[in-house]
């Protein structure tokens, strides 16, 4: 079996699309946190235009998501809100990476209503899940599990509620990317 990256002393790479109408709090404390903790973060635009979050925040991506869609990524990360993450939902790019990172057992992250995306990809069937309040009403998904909790990990897959779980969310992320070490010195940083 092939040794992940973090096992090779790698540093890991994930994904962060921002579309049109993205949360920005959770856009931002996803990026902010998981560059603290040494990991390497790619923002991808979906356009070639500076991102308006939901709150008229700008946001000015790294990277076109033209540009790293050959990459290799050890986890993508989808910020919610709204029209955000209906633009990541609609977007064949997005469900076709989401697929990919899947398929190879590499880690799917989404919160609030970022969820919809996994639910499209077919990838929450069977699963535990959790995302913003009625955010899956309208995705008949066969066997998901629906909990109420902060953050739901279910294999690869790992979901959160909304703004106020994003940096639970975000710091779940970073133990499972670079251990539990790494995430209490970013936790004891932000003097929780």
């Amino acid at each position: 079996m092939e040794k992940t990256r973090t096992e090779l002393n790698i540093t890991p790479s994930v994904l962060v699309p921002l579309a049109q109408g993205c949360e920005e709090l959770e856009a931002i404390t996803i990026t902010d946190l998981l560059t603290r903790a040494g990991i390497n973060v790619v923002t991808a635009g979906l356009d070639d235009q500076v991102v308006v979050a939901s709150r008229g925040m700008k946001l000015i991506p790294d990277k076109l998501l033209n540009e790293v869609l050959e990459d290799d990524f050890d986890m993508i990360v989808l910020p919610g809100g709204l029209p955000g993450a209906d633009h990541l939902n609609n977007d064949p790019r997005i469900q076709a990476i989401v697929k990919k990172m899947a398929a190879n057992n590499k880690y799917t992250a989404a919160i609030c209503a970022a969820p919809r995306v996994l639910a499209t990809a077919g990838l929450l069937e069977g699963k535990h899940v959790t995302s913003f309040p009625g955010a899956l009403d309208q995705f008949p998904i066969n066997n998901m599990i629906y909990e109420e909790s902060s953050v739901v990990i279910d294999g690869n897959i790992i979901t959160s509620r909304g703004p106020g779980t994003a940096m639970d969310f975000t710091l779940t992320l970073i133990e499972l990317l670079v251990g539990k070490k790494k995430r209490d010195e970013v936790e004891a940083q932000l003097q929780r």
